[in-house]
């Protein structure tokens, strides 16, 4: 009976682990192509949309497009050169333009054949062991004898998914020759209490991560119960932490979302109105103003995200540097902030210098100071204080501005995160200052603390380590 449970349970398990396995290989690989090919249509969609407005404006200067192809392109090979994503424009047969860095783009595109109007194909294609997704579509009327083929690598992807699906496999076998050799020595001690445990690993499998084995006595049996439940709590744990991780990936991309969309449809509302109304100079300059201001807005986004992602992995440049000629360099570029708004200057150094790296310390620096000086009213100070604690060196700059509530702290440091939801950007940014500052203090294994009181003011404190 005891072989017969133990080889049963066994079988059973390795079927069921391994076609859950390649189930989620299947499906995985399934939806990173699923996503690929969508991604694509949609930049495809895009760009189509841009080139016929682009086209059409042409048309409305009497231009020549082709004559005009070089630099109406331009715009869209940078946008999506970091992308892995590369265009190319024919017209009939002949190839325009392209971007794509191989070597023979013929033989990846391989020419387009005629589609009917409106159609599109989307294909996948490798070449030099890498894989790519092609949309290929035609631009609608009268400009339908110019075909566009978007070509995105997701060479990235696949290779990810290939590691996660080996990982899987790797974890199934190792899992699976413990479960072996566990079980059948465990299964001569413990038959008799095997249908409670069995029922109890259902519940938690099942999503009742606080059901727990009781404990009873000082024997094995009990410190098994006892590992048993301290395994179920480490899973209660990591799918705590799971869920809060997702639901902070979401909060960015709405975040990231609610940020984008008002300055996309600015520019969109006044572009549309170029291209409509009958308009006198001084409307077309107003409204190419408004454009290039909330292009200048998203630029200012991008360049922040990128310099949020670039940090955790570009090298620091470690030298010794003067803490008072540092702070000096960021009142200097605040100068006019602190005079319009005629605020109050005080510095104290008790330590000569600090190690880190010189453009990363004056950006936190330049960061942290920026936001006290918006925090101030009209004559308010700022106390910028550095000193050494417990063998730490710390910076405090504080303000005597209107403050926060203690509960905002802990959130601050998010990326998009803000304090007033409904206040208007010539104050501030898209919420990534402080973020970035988070992710400098600890690239210096520093720690960023912030301490407020409504009406009262903000400190913010940057403790670096005795080594720093």
């Amino acid at each position: 009976m005891k072989q017969r449970t133990f080889l049963t349970t066994l079988v059973l398990f390795l079927i069921v682990f391994n076609l859950g396995i390649v189930w989620i290989s299947v499906a995985t690989y399934k939806d990173t192509v699923n996503r690929a090919k969508d991604t694509s249509l949609s930049g495809h969609y895009f760009i189509v949309l841009a080139l016929l407005k682009d086209f059409q404006s042409l048309n409305n200067r009497n231009a020549e497009v082709d004559a005009s192809l070089p630099q109406l392109l331009q715009p869209y090979d940078y946008l999506f050169r970091d992308d892995s994503t590369w265009l190319a424009l024919y017209k009939g047969d002949t190839l325009l333009h392209t971007n794509l860095p191989v070597a023979d783009p013929e033989l990846l595109l391989n020419t387009p054949e005629p589609l009917e109007e409106g159609a599109r194909r989307v294909m996948m294609r490798e070449q030099d062991d890498r894989s790519y997704v092609i949309v290929t579509g035609s631009l609608p009327a009268p400009y339908e004898e110019y075909t566009l083929s978007y070509v995105h690598d997701t060479t990235a992807a696949l290779n990810s998914w290939r590691v996660t699906k080996n990982t899987l496999f790797l974890a199934g076998f190792v899992l699976s020759s413990a479960l072996a050799l566990g079980l059948l020595l465990v299964l001569n001690r413990i038959f008799k209490p095997l249908t409670l445990i069995s029922r109890t690993s259902r519940q938690i499998a099942s999503g009742s991560y606080d059901t727990r084995l009781p404990v009873n006595g000082r024997d094995e049996l009990s410190e098994m119960a006892q590992s048993f439940n301290h395994m179920a709590e480490e899973i209660q744990q990591r799918m705590t932490e799971l869920k809060t991780a997702a639901e902070k990936k979401q909060q960015f991309i709405d975040n990231f979302a609610h940020e984008v969309r008002t300055p996309l449809t600015a520019i969109y509302g006044y572009a549309e109105y170029l291209q409509k109304a009958a308009l006198s100079e001084k409307d077309k300059l107003a409204a190419t103003g408004y454009i290039m201001s909330e292009s200048r807005r998203l630029q200012t986004m991008a360049f922040q995200l990128l310099e949020l992602a670039n940090l955790r992995n570009d090298e620091l440049v470690w030298e010794e540097l003067d803490i008072a000629e540092l702070i000096h360099s960021v009142k200097q570029t605040l100068g006019s902030k602190l005079t319009e708004k005629n605020i109050q200057w005080e510095l104290r150094c008790e330590f000569k210098s600090i190690r880190g790296d010189a453009c990363l310390l004056t950006s936190l620096f330049l960061n942290l100071v920026d936001n006290a000086v918006k925090a101030c009213r009209e004559g308010g100070t700022i106390q910028i204080h550095a000193y050494t604690e417990y063998d730490s060196k710390v910076v405090a700059i504080r303000d005597n501005g209107k403050g926060m509530a203690a509960g905002l702290l802990e959130h601050i440091t998010e990326p998009f995160y803000r304090v007033e939801k409904s206040r208007n950007r010539k104050d501030g940014g898209a919420g990534l200052g402080l973020a970035i500052c988070r992710q400098i203090a600890d690239r210096h294994g520093a720690e960023l603390r912030f301490a407020s009181e409504p009406e009262k003011g903000t400190e913010a404190s940057i403790i670096f380590t005795s080594s720093s």
